[in-house]
């Protein structure tokens, strides 16, 4: 009896169902179409969303210090966007490295729309070649629209004895290593050095974090030059501060009587100055489509184009303002600048 006993508890218990359910391996098939399913189901949520977009506030990341040119300018275009959205968009300043700490943050951020970046030539461009970045700046990104270009202008401080672009290269050579020179960004730091090899001056660079520190030494005579953004020109109209030339192709309405670098027999002095909107890589098309809508009716709005002008900025034809536009300007301006740097040896500090 015992044994019989024995030989009963040896054998195998049943399986019970788990919490009362049968558990049933799918098939293949059945696998393949629950995953079709399933993937058909995450596309059409897509969108919807794209659909109802946008449905909540957007941050716009700005790359660079709050004050600064780009910055202004921002806080220019958002105003108008929003109406167009229906919803606000909040400016973040995520400043530091030439703008690489914010393009990071860009490069990372869900590509729902609802993170986008005010992107400038040299966080979108050069810092590729300054910089070794945890992101690619051509392939990490989805254009949305160029907004602006804009030129840099090589500013004195009231009391410098020259006059005129000319008078400031004598005197430089007459005074090597007197004069001091603020730099922003490596971009700028790479305009100074084109300065001094192709003028055969020398002078001191001193690095400064963004405009306002850099603008409050100029005027106060701490520093002698400065290469910088062209809202500060009124200042120059003043007599506050000196303006010698400026690196765009053409004068400026703003003050035509600055002359351009090329003007002044200096065509290698120059500098790829424009602005554009990008969005994480992956941001469905029809959200971009949205933004891309809101940004042309923003840059067509009198009040907009009069500020930006204000600033010493030129609004891109209406027929450039597209992401392939801003795409195809980004990729040229790598494949021209990214050699030049990178020959010159200058690297982020």
């Amino acid at each position: 009896m015992k044994e019989v006993r024995r030989r009963a508890a040896d054998r195998p218990k049943p399986k019970r169902p788990l919490m009362g359910w049968v558990v049933m391996k799918p098939s293949r098939r059945e696998f393949l179409h629950f995953a079709a399913g399933a993937g058909a189901l995450a596309a059409v949520s897509r969108g919807a969303e794209a659909q109802s977009y946008p449905v909540r506030p957007i941050t716009m990341i700005m790359p660079i210090a709050a004050g600064s040119i780009s910055d202004v300018a921002g806080r220019v275009m958002v105003e108008r966007m929003r109406a167009s959205l229906g919803q606000p968009i909040i400016i973040e300043n995520v400043s530091g490295a030439d703008g690489s700490i914010g393009t990071r943050q860009a490069a990372r951020a869900r590509p729902d729309g609802y993170t986008i970046i005010f992107g400038f030539v040299g966080a979108m461009v050069m810092n590729a070649a300054f910089y070794t970045l945890p992101y690619d700046v051509l392939n990490d990104f989805v254009a949305i629209s160029p907004l602006v270009k804009f030129s840099i202008v090589l500013f004195g401080r009231k009391t410098m004895p020259a006059q005129n672009l000319n008078q400031l290269i004598a005197w430089l050579k007459a005074n090597p290593n007197k004069a001091s020179a603020g730099i922003t960004t490596v971009g700028l730091r790479l305009l100074n050095v084109f300065f001094q090899n192709e003028t055969g001056t020398q002078f001191t660079l001193v690095p400064y974090r963004g405009t306002p520190p850099v603008m409050q030494d100029l005027l106060t005579g701490q520093i002698d030059l400065w290469f910088g953004s062209t809202d500060q020109l009124p200042l120059a109209q003043a007599g506050s501060i000196k303006a010698y030339a400026l690196t765009g192709d053409i004068r400026m309405a703003l003050m035509p009587d600055l002359p351009t670098f090329a003007e002044m027999g200096l065509p290698t002095i120059s500098y790829p100055g424009w602005c554009g909107l990008f969005a994480p890589k992956g941001t469905p098309k029809d959200i971009i489509g949205k933004l891309n809508a809101a940004v042309v009716e923003a840059l067509a709005d009198t009040t907009v184009r009069s500020r930006l002008l204000e600033l010493g900025m030129a609004v891109f034809p209406r027929e450039e303002q597209t992401p392939e536009a801003l795409a195809a300007l980004q990729k040229a301006d790598a494949a021209k600048w990214w050699p030049i740097i990178k020959a010159s040896g200058i690297k982020a500090q």
